[in-house]
């Protein structure tokens, strides 16, 4: 697998279709080649739309787009993962995905509602074994709609049950978390590169702070006194600083945003370099907290943060 130069991340949040359409052909036009998009964000068909174009007007060619994209949590029985990836492609109008990624480890009801709850309000559950989630997610890249398989927001034990599991075909080829200054998943990352995983991060720059998924009195990422003072130092903002931080750690960051300037200035971490002992101060600011509030699924068995990393 090849990761591309210049990773960018389309959730649906509060934006338009159009807006979506628009910014997805910027992005691609300013050296973006890795989309990570997924069928909850609901903008796969936008997202598409967007790669056509630019594929069409000559900007690129399919194969120099990444395109990743997500199983949901209702779809994890084995009978359903094909079908869903097949739907998302469908939306997009591509014959295949580069990277396909199981969203969660949490399993939620089989069926069309993407959060079904019982009749006192809580998450219908379903228990269905992570390791013939990941059978049927192989079969997807024998059958050639995908060419890589990896997880996202699964901690330790739930990579070592796949990496352990009998009869293994394709192992995951990353892990997409949470990771940022504040969250800088030293454990995790160490983990995963001992098994020649990638560590994707989300979030990388905080969260756009939704209400109902983010505390409001969080801690914001681009405001950290000492990520600002080193910015200053090294005359770069400190989104550029925060992301080159995680790049030079072996961390492949996605980036999200909407501004015309700021999808630029994002993709202008290749041409620079912080020192050891500014990387080492970066270290220092990790307070293992995150944006990400998963809450409503702790009674699930597979709540990927019952243990440390």
């Amino acid at each position: 697998m090849l990761w591309r130069r210049g990773e960018v991340t389309c959730h649906h949040s509060e934006y338009t279709k159009e807006q979506t359409v628009e910014s997805t052909k910027l992005a691609i036009e300013v050296g973006y080649r890795h989309i990570d998009n997924a069928f909850l964000y609901g903008n796969e068909v936008q997202i598409g739309q967007a790669i056509r174009s630019k594929i069409s007007d000559g900007t690129v060619k399919r194969e120099d787009i990444f395109y990743t994209g997500k199983l949901w949590n209702n779809s994890h029985a084995p009978e359903r993962v094909r079908p869903a990836l097949e739907r998302s492609l469908k939306n997009l109008q591509l014959d295949y995905m580069d990277l396909y990624l199981v969203h969660t480890p949490v399993a939620l009801k089989p069926g069309e509602d993407l959060m079904p709850k019982d009749e006192n309000g809580k998450f219908h559950f379903d228990y269905t074994d992570l390791r013939d989630t990941w059978k049927a997610m192989e079969a997807c890249i024998d059958a050639g709609l995908v060419r890589s398989i990896g997880v996202s927001n699964f901690n330790r034990r739930q990579l070592e049950l796949i990496l352990n599991m009998p009869g293994l075909k394709y192992k995951p080829v990353c892990n997409q978390v949470e990771c940022h200054i504040f969250l800088n998943q030293s454990k995790l990352l160490k983990f995963c590169k001992s098994n020649d995983i990638v560590l994707v991060g989300y979030s990388v720059l905080g969260s756009s702070r939704a209400e109902g998924w983010i505390d409001q009195n969080s801690p914001k990422v681009l405001e950290d006194p000492v990520l600002n003072t080193i910015s200053k130092k090294v005359n770069r903002s400190p989104a550029q600083v925060a992301m080159r931080y995680l790049l030079q750690r072996g961390v492949v960051p996605l980036a999200k945003s909407f501004t015309p300037e700021r999808i630029k200035q994002n993709f202008q971490i290749f041409d620079f370099q912080l020192k050891e002992d500014d990387m080492k101060t970066l270290d220092g600011v990790d307070r293992n907290m995150r944006y990400s509030n998963f809450d409503f699924w702790r009674e699930h068995p597979d709540f990927p943060f019952h243990d440390e990393y």
